[in-house]
């Protein structure tokens, strides 16, 4: 690594940065950039409060938490109806060991 700049060095960067070319914008283009911040920044208007919960619910820093609660209640929902299930199982083979049906 160089420890002390060359002067030619300081010339050259000079020489590049000057014959860059820097394309044309388009026309309005800070305007229509501070539009956008100023949107963006501002709160959604949502129709209804479905429309706010999805916009808040898809913004990125929520997307995540909003993946994790609903694995979890998914997980809790499927949990409780498999044991729903056991049990209603666990029920019918005790009628049917107490008072089998004769017909069968």
């Amino acid at each position: 690594m160089k420890t002390n700049p060359d002067p030619d060095d300081a010339k050259l960067s000079s020489l590049l940065r000057e014959s860059r070319g820097s394309p044309a914008l388009p026309p309005r283009f800070e305007q229509n950039v501070w539009r956008r911040i100023e949107d963006a920044a501002a709160p959604a208007k949502a129709d209804s409060w479905l429309d706010a919960l999805v916009s808040l619910i898809l913004r990125p820093r929520f997307a995540f938490t909003t993946a994790a609660v609903l694995l979890v209640a998914g997980g809790l929902l499927g949990t409780h109806e498999a044991s729903l299930a056991v049990r209603h199982e666990a029920q019918a083979r005790y009628v049917a060991y107490v008072a089998p049906n004769p017909l069968r």
